[in-house]
């Protein structure tokens, strides 16, 4: 399968997690593609590992996309973009409670400078990185598209559903049609252990968290809140590879490029459709990698819901996408990752960076 018209495609934050995942699969069906990534929370090393699984060098522009002017140059530098897919935001949940400002800066800010260059060169084709923190705390799981929004339980939430608000208004008056795609929680690596979740720091999502323990890398980890209203008592949440993530990007795009979208904007869950708790998620790993973790339980952290997961039907039967990774392949991919970043610290760093 080839890109529908070999089309010209750029990646804001394409040297992060899902980024640089989507940039292998758009080159793999076809795709032109370069990238916008400022650095500031990704590791610009990341680049030789999708040139070392497709062959291709990645055209980065080192931008800030709240700088409007260098924003506008990469369009004017690049006339036949004929897709925009925007990762690019700051995305720890406990960080934005911390500092919200920065929050609605970065994120929101970035979307709206995007989305004018978009507007001044006619770009045809625009995909939003959501998430299902716009769902809040819903009342009925697994959640569809109709689902109603609840208030975010975070800044970074909040962020993601005014973003779809731009979005959604955006398009009404523009010759943009768009898809916003709400991810669940990726995880994973790719198969060839090239790239894969670069934390900055400490880890915010639990996979990381996981692999960094098993590796020694953290001294132990935490299970944040065991009294929630589940079946073990810790939260529930919907582990898809991030190899899916990104497969679903491709397709969004060919979906706009055949005019298949009944609307201007299109919205669509990305879920494996299966609630994992976090100690569910801890023994799979175990028993994949026969690596007793050492955790404590711990106290629940602010702008956590109990439980979400997917329904995913839309997106199967509109895109045609389908779940290909298993939880089991989520955790033996995130493993081998992990042991090639304590086995490369002289080409990855100690601490390395990563941005959704």
């Amino acid at each position: 399968m080839s890109g529908f018209f070999m089309s010209k495609i750029l990646v804001t934050g394409g040297c992060g997690y899902i980024g640089s995942h989507t940039l292998v699969d758009l080159i793999e069906n076809g795709y032109d593609v370069i990238s916008v990534d400022n650095n500031s929370r990704s590791n610009p090393v990341i680049l030789k590992g999708i040139e070392q699984i497709t062959g291709r060098k990645i055209k980065n522009y080192k931008v800030d996309l709240c700088n409007f002017d260098d924003t506008f140059a990469i369009f004017q530098e690049n006339d036949d973009i004929s897709g925009v897919i925007h990762f690019a935001a700051y995305k720890a949940v406990g960080e934005s409670v911390e500092n919200p400002l920065m929050y609605f800066e970065n994120n929101l800010g970035s979307l709206i400078n995007l989305l004018k260059c978009v507007q001044e060169f006619e770009i045809p084709h625009f995909v939003f990185s959501s998430s299902c923190t716009v769902y809040g705390e819903p009342e009925n799981v697994p959640v569809t598209e109709k689902t109603p929004l609840k208030p975010a339980q975070s800044p970074y939430g909040a962020t993601k559903q005014m973003g779809e608000q731009i979005v959604r208004e955006f398009v009404k008056s523009s010759k943009t049609d768009a898809i916003i795609l709400r991810y669940f929680n990726p995880a994973g690596a790719h198969p060839s252990a090239a790239i894969g979740e670069m934390p900055l720091g400490k880890p915010e999502n639990l996979i990381p968290a996981i692999t960094q323990t098993a590796a020694g890398r953290l001294p132990k980890m935490f299970v944040y809140g065991t009294d929630y209203s589940t079946r073990d008592g810790s939260c529930i949440r919907d582990y898809i590879h991030v190899c899916d993530i990104a497969t679903a990007h491709m397709l969004a795009l060919q979906f706009l490029e055949k005019e298949k979208n009944r609307s201007a904007c299109e919205i669509f869950n990305l879920g494996s459709g299966k609630g994992i708790s976090v100690l569910e998620a801890i023994d799979a790993f175990e028993k994949m990698s026969n690596v007793n973790l050492d955790y404590e339980k711990a106290g629940r952290r602010p702008g956590d819901v109990a439980a979400i997961y997917a329904n995913n039907d839309l997106a199967k039967e509109m895109l045609g996408w389908s779940v290909r990774f298993s939880l089991d392949d989520i955790m033996t991919t995130a493993w081998k990752w992990e042991k090639r970043l304590k086995a490369d610290e002289t080409v990855f760093g100690s601490q390395p960076g990563y941005l959704n």
